[in-house]
């Protein structure tokens, strides 16, 4: 089972995470027909672009000191969702995806915020987490409007 090897590796797999939803929010984006969610994708897509962007400034700036041993702890394959979005993929099932990808990406951060001493980066990855959560809580309030919608 693949392992992080330091801390680099851990925000590198986060940033490119978060570049893969910026992307797949995109996407969906310009398949929407529905004005609402069309803004939605958009704004989440300009959200994970934040993201993304604080993780880079952590790292250039060395703002997140783990040890090794506390980065090899966290297991890759926990925060990985195997199924990759495709142009004819349906709305419920794009829906699906990008719940379990916020999901995933919302233990990365409660997991990083748990390993860390510093209470600022702590408080940052905890925010990263609960703007996780809220995407993930959107997406399932679609999903069950899209479901009830199409029965």
């Amino acid at each position: 089972m693949e392992k992080f090897k330091n801390i680099d590796d851990v925000l590198d797999f986060a940033m490119k995470s978060e570049q893969e939803a910026v992307d797949f929010y995109n996407q969906l984006a310009s398949t929407m027909q529905n004005q609402e969610m069309k803004d939605t994708f958009l704004q989440f897509a300009k959200e994970e672009v934040g993201h993304k962007a604080r993780l880079q400034k952590i790292k250039d700036e060395r703002l997140f000191d783990l040890s090794d041993e506390k980065v090899q702890d966290l297991q890759i394959s926990d925060y990985v969702v195997n199924v990759k979005p495709s142009p004819d993929m349906k709305y419920a099932d794009a829906l699906v995806l990008a719940m379990k990808k916020e999901k995933a990406a919302f233990k990365l951060y409660t997991n990083l915020a748990q390993k860390t001493e510093n209470h600022e980066i702590k408080a940052v990855f905890q925010n990263l987490a609960v703007e996780e959560s809220k995407h993930k809580l959107r997406f399932e309030l679609e999903y069950d409007e899209y479901v009830m919608r199409e029965n």
